[in-house]
């Protein structure tokens, strides 16, 4: 019997008898994966199911739920898993389309048309226990294969218009069906082996949908659902999930009274005093750190002519996403990016190759046009202010700019609590400018400030700027969810567009590379993120509410008044509270105000010109002179 050679990752290399399946191969030599192997990648990057057969000697990666890939095997399984259920229940719904998404309420949905039954959330669970059935089962995954015509064919008998629709759009002579015991579907797959790997699942919400999302066509279904490997992942996924409800920082932003969304002005944040206090912090905090590292701050205008952004590259690459107003009969558009104003301003005067690198930042508004259905309280808004910077630098000190923005940036997140980290390297989008020579250099050049500083990174193809490639850094919160915030941009493109130069050593004139950095990346989005981070209980630097002072009664007010302005004059954000009500109800205002100290003054601590403290999150009182407060506020900050 033929023999295929089978090359693993580690480089190892395994036979597998002609005819044979990668289930097979699995059984027979790497049984430690018969429950963990869902799919498998060839060597021509073929994502394949495991019943598949090598015809010929390749690499083979198998997938499991710990890679990318293999999780959206196990979702798209998933939604199979659902539709099958669905289908044994109501024998009359109509299936349409059921795939994986990247957000929302789930990991997978179905669309289905129930005709003239209405579902509601009530029926989840008898769904649920059909899946479960349907587990239990542990039915094989088999796929076959129909020419067009006969799959339209056996759709038609089977009544199911949606199928025949997508298949008479399909320019391919074949297509592929997927089927577990009785039940089957139009797929291009691939699936898991087996429906008794979907161990644990969980519908999490219905909604309506159109078909093809055109609200002229029938309104269907949706169904969402998750899925795991085992209960335990499930449970820590859905504890994650009512933590997150509980952080969610619009809720949040409203219960501390930060900032609000108003009708007048949708998509664009109104920042109240403690909000805005909040927003100068984080600006200030950015600024100081600039300065220490030699950046110089400036300020570009809001609006810019037309002629500017069509020079820059943003006219034919963003346009749809920039506000436009005409003034004095000419085209300008309100700014989507700092990038060319502050091209303009070193433009202005002459540069040497002493200057470089020449480090300008900015805390720069920008206004986009986003689509109603994405805005997302201030994680996605039509107008925030980036912490951007562009640094100007001869080639050869290109990378180690980047090196130090790198230690930059770490920093910051640190200072933040941030300790764990994702980082990615984003190639060149096909919408692009520039030459591919210096699309090379700029990405040559992060991957090897990366490997310099020993971070380990990988790749988003294609997902660079239009401009050129960037390092993008991601951070995990205290839920274990990663938001992507810095960004570090190498643009060949935009000197040379400008017309940007500076004299070298040789007295020649030269054009510099421009570095595009943001740690924050927006304000506003960065305070999103810290909100449900820390659950709105700031560290005492950032709280906008360091310290309310409290009254046992109204014959404390004096003393309390007396050491509010104390506070007060020593800078410190501190709110008094001397209203006519019980004291217990003053420590749960404070406490729902998320101020990190509450100050309780009583006749104890009046006749000893003490204060009595309780720190955010703790139960216990703690007694002690106003000097030692002072000074504990001092060792804190």
């Amino acid at each position: 019997m033929a023999q295929i050679t089978l090359t693993l990752p580690d480089g190892s290399k395994k036979e597998l008898e002609s005819g044979k399946s990668l289930s097979d191969f699995i059984q027979s030599q790497l049984p430690f994966l018969k429950e963990k192997a869902l799919a498998a990648v060839t060597g021509d990057g073929r994502t394949v199911d495991l019943s598949f057969e090598p015809k010929e000697d390749t690499h083979i990666q198998f997938l499991t739920f710990d890679d990318k890939e293999g999780k959206d095997v196990f979702h798209h399984s998933s939604a199979h898993l659902l539709g099958m259920a669905t289908q044994r229940l109501w024998p009359h719904a109509r299936l349409t389309v059921g795939p994986v998404i990247e957000s929302g309420p789930g990991f997978f949905f179905y669309d289905i048309d129930f005709g003239d039954t209405i579902l509601s959330p009530e029926d989840l669970p008898k769904i649920e226990a059909e899946m479960a059935d349907i587990v239990k089962e542990d039915l094989t995954v088999k796929r076959w294969e129909l020419s067009r015509a006969e799959a339209i064919e056996k759709f038609k008998k089977e009544n199911e218009p949606y199928k025949v629709e997508l298949i008479q759009g399909f320019e391919s002579d074949s297509v592929s069906l997927y089927g577990q015991g009785e039940w089957y579907d139009l797929c291009r797959g691939p699936h898991v082996p087996r429906t008794g790997l979907l161990k644990a699942f969980k519908l999490t919400a219905i909604s309506g949908a159109y078909w093809k999302g055109d609200s002229k066509n029938k309104q269907l279904t949706r169904i969402y659902g998750v899925s795991f490997p085992n209960k335990k992942l499930l449970d820590e996924y859905l504890f994650l999930i009512e933590e997150a409800k509980k952080r969610d920082h619009r809720k949040l932003g409203k219960e501390l009274d930060l900032f609000s969304f108003q009708d007048e002005a949708p998509g664009f944040p109104f920042w109240h005093p403690k909000g805005t206090l909040l927003w100068n912090t984080l600006a200030d905090y950015i600024r100081q750190e600039c300065f220490r590292r030699g950046y110089h701050e400036i300020k570009t205008p809001t609006i810019l002519n037309s002629s500017l952004w069509k020079r820059s590259g943003h006219w034919d690459n963003f346009k749809e996403n920039m506000y436009f107003t005409d003034i004095d009969e000419a085209d300008f558009a309100v700014k989507p990016m700092n990038c060319p104003g502050c091209c303009l301003i070193y433009k202005y005067h002459m540069h040497s190759y002493r200057e470089l690198p020449l480090r300008y930042m900015e805390l720069g508004t920008v206004h986009r046009h986003e689509m109603s259905g994405v805005l997302h309280g201030l994680f996605r808004v039509r107008a925030f202010t980036q912490d951007d910077a562009h640094i100007y630098a001869p080639l050869e000190k290109v990378e180690s700019e980047v090196e130090d923005i790198i230690d930059f940036t770490f920093d910051v997140y640190k200072k933040f609590g941030f300790t764990e980290f994702k980082t990615f390297i984003a190639t060149r989008p096909e919408k692009s400018q520039g030459s591919d020579e210096d699309w090379d250099l700029a990405t040559r050049a992060l991957h090897d400030a990366l490997k310099k500083k020993g971070i380990e990174y990988g790749i988003k193809e294609g997902d660079g700027a239009f401009y050129g490639p960037k390092i993008e850094f991601n951070i995990k919160d205290s839920l274990g969810r990663l938001w992507q915030c810095g960004t570090v941009q190498i643009d060949f493109s935009m000197p040379n567009r400008f017309e940007l130069d500076f004299t070298s050593s040789d007295g020649k004139k030269h054009a510099p590379v421009m570095i595009h950095r943001a740690i924050y990346g927006s304000l506003e989005r960065f305070i999103g993120i810290l909100i449900e981070h820390f659950e709105g209980k700031f560290p005492l630097w950032l709280n906008p509410t360091q310290i309310r002072v409290v009254t046992v009664a109204e014959a404390h007010n004096d003393y309390a008044t007396t050491v509010y302005n104390d506070l007060h004059s020593q800078g410190y954000r501190v709110e008094l509270d001397i209203r006519n009500e019980k004291i217990g109800s003053k420590i749960r205002d404070s406490i729902l105000k998320r101020a990190s100290f509450t100050v309780i003054l009583g006749d104890k601590e009046k006749e000893s010109d003490s204060v009595s403290i309780r720190r955010l999150g703790e139960e216990k009182t703690e007694t002690i002179s106003r000097d030692g407060f002072f000074a504990l506020l001092k060792g804190e900050l």
